[in-house]
């Protein structure tokens, strides 16, 4: 519900077509609900669950090294341009 209200837009239809006006909000309501959790099963089922270590892995060995690389050219480009105090 939370996500049918906030997200497309609530009870009126997505498309403004004069056979969409013919369906009452309510029918739009439940199609969207319908729909939100056809594709939330569909994303549990078809990806892998991680556990936190598996999680943690690419941080450590992959973002934290980047993020530590990009430090360089940054700071060389703050200076360069004189960003910093």
């Amino acid at each position: 519900g939370p996500c049918t209200s906030l997200s497309p837009g609530g009870w009126p239809p997505i498309l403004d077509l004069p056979i969409s006006k013919k369906i009452p909000g309510s029918i739009w309501f439940s199609i969207k609900v319908l729909l939100f959790l056809f594709l939330y099963i569909w994303v549990r089922a078809a990806f892998p669950r991680y556990r936190y270590d598996q999680l943690m892995g690419p941080g450590r060995k992959v973002f934290l090294p980047l993020s530590l690389a990009r430090v360089v050219p940054v700071s060389g480009v703050l200076v360069t341009f004189r960003w910093l105090p």
